[in-house]
Order: structure tokens, then sequence, then C-alpha cells
């Protein structure tokens, strides 16, 4: 299939916990219009379908694929064009409308959050060469590959992300999910036992979480650099109670690096050889947990398109 190389394949994900789906979507696409945008869309049907979406795109001729999403739809999208089987995918270019309630590669590339503005970066085509980061295991059956482009949590978290689901699939309301999700970390200070390997040294011991980051990875990793061709850790061991209020300040303001129970690395290779009962998630997709983890980098495998 020919597809003309400026035309976008839009995959529209709906944000969790909105009702006004096709309300949102019908503004988005009166926008595109108006700026005489040339796209073909389609929309996602729940989890995985964005994954598949974006295989399909990119196996027929798509090279601009915009993602109207959150944290998790871009990542479906990313492993849906890695796996495809499209000879040039370092020649596809990802573009991204934010419309998640996990919108943190957004923010690093400041890609605003209003629609109009996101559209208007998309059509001026600044390109930048971004790195893909690699999560590599065996599932019980097979070898399995996938892909990240912001972080890999493992251990407290992950269950962050698992908790913020949950509470969006029974409440539907951003701020309580986060709000219950706060709550566990003051009450959930659990440790797991863990052990990595990165630059030759073993790291064992009881830890609380683990981050492993190509971008800010959620304020975890805020020295991190998306291009660069490196991965940022930051292995964080349990705090004292009194030590967790702070914790969270240095976290907000992006200065949890100097924390006293947080040790940074920078790496381009982990290997995560055990993380006892410790959930994992990629991008906020829950992974299931198949240790040991091979995580490393692709430098500047894929194209963003980014604001001036």
């Amino acid at each position: 299939m020919s597809v003309a190389p400026d035309r976008w394949g839009v995959i529209y994900n709906p944000k969790a916990g909105t009702r006004k789906v096709q309300k949102r979507w019908k503004a988005i696409k009166e926008y595109m219009d108006e700026k005489g945008v040339e796209y073909d869309y389609v929309q996602s049907e729940g989890f995985g379908s964005v994954e598949r979406l974006a295989g399909i795109l990119a196996n027929n001729g798509y090279r601009t694929i915009v993602v109207v999403g959150g944290d998790g739809a871009l990542n479906d999208a990313i492993n849906g064009i890695m796996l495809s089987s499209a000879l040039d995918k370092e020649n596809i270019c990802i573009g991204l409308i934010p419309n998640g309630i996990g919108n943190d590669y957004a923010r690093y590339w400041e890609i605003s959050s209003d629609y109009r503005e996101a559209v208007d970066t998309l059509m001026k085509r600044r390109k930048r060469r971004i790195d893909v980061g690699t999560c590599y295991y065996y599932d019980g059956e097979k070898h399995t590959t996938r892909y990240f482009l912001n972080a890999i949590n493992i251990g407290l978290g992950a269950r962050v992300v698992k908790i913020t689901d949950q509470c969006k699939r029974f409440w539907s309301v951003k701020y309580l999910s986060y709000f219950m999700a706060l709550l566990s970390i003051i009450f959930e200070r659990k440790l797991y036992r863990m052990h990595l390997k990165m630059n030759g040294e073993h790291i064992r011991g009881r830890i609380m979480t683990v981050c492993i980051g190509s971008a800010w990875g959620w304020g975890q990793t805020p020295s991190a650099v998306p291009y660069n061709g490196w991965l940022d850790v930051s292995v964080i061991y349990r705090p004292e109670l009194l030590q967790l209020w702070p914790g969270l300040w240095m976290l907000i303001q992006g200065r949890i690096l100097n924390h006293k129970v947080v040790r940074p690395y920078r790496t381009q290779h982990v290997k995560v050889l055990r993380a006892q009962n410790a959930s994992v998630d990629l991008d906020g997709r829950i992974l299931d947990r198949h240790f040991p983890l091979e995580i490393g980098v692709l430098h500047e495998a894929i194209t963003l398109l980014i604001p001036d």
C-alpha cells in the first residue's frame, strides 16, 4: 500500500474515566479538518488494540503515526511499531496529542495538553531522534521483547500504577485514583528482595522500588535524557516515616536523587536477576513477572515530532 509520506495515521485512544469520548474526538477531528491535515483515523477498542493498530499502520506504509492518548497508549503504539514487519521503522515519525490521565512523556517534551497546540506542533514536523528502551525476558513459552520510552518500575512504583488503574476502573475519577495510590505509598512501604547487575556491580538487598528510565520516569529519574543512549537507574530503599514527606516533596521538585535513601546509576544495560513478589510496569503497562529481565536501550531508534 502506498501512502503519502506526510499523511497521518491517527490512533484515537479514549481517555480513561471520561464520558465525553466522542465529544473530545469530534473537537480534535474538526480542528485537523480546519487545518487541512491529511489523515486516516482508527479508534482503539480496548486493551491491546492500540498496539495492533499501530502495527497495521506501520505495515501499510504510514510513516507518520499519531497517538491521541497517554503514556500507556504511547507504549502500546511503540511496541506495535517496533514489533511490526516494517523494514524502515527508524523512518516512522511518532506524533502525540496528549489525551490520557498519565502524560509524563508529553510533559518531558513540553507537548501541550491543548489539542490545538499539539496539532500545530505536529504540522510543523520538527523531528527528533529518540531512544527506545528494551526489556527482554522468557515468558515461560518463548523469549519476548517489550519496548518502552519513559521508564520501567519494579516494586512499589509498579504497585502505585496497578492501584491507580484499579481505582480508575471502579471510580473513573483521576484525582481519587492518585489519592488512593498515594495512601499506598504511606501505608505500604513494602520491601522486596532484589538482585540487580549493572556496570559490573551486583546490587542485592531489600529494596522498596527501582526505576529504570530513559526519560523522567514520573520524577524518579529526573536527569535521564531520552536521546543520549543511556538509562538512568534510581534504586530507592525504604525511608523512615519522617523522611517520607520530604521525599515526596523532593520527588515533585525533581530533586529525588538528593534523598539519602536513593542510589542513582547510569548504564546501558541492567539485568534484574531477582525481585521477589515485585510488580513490574513499562510506561504504565503492568508486565507479567518473568525474571530475569534484560533491560537495554536502542540509541535513536525512532523519530518523535516535538515542539519548537
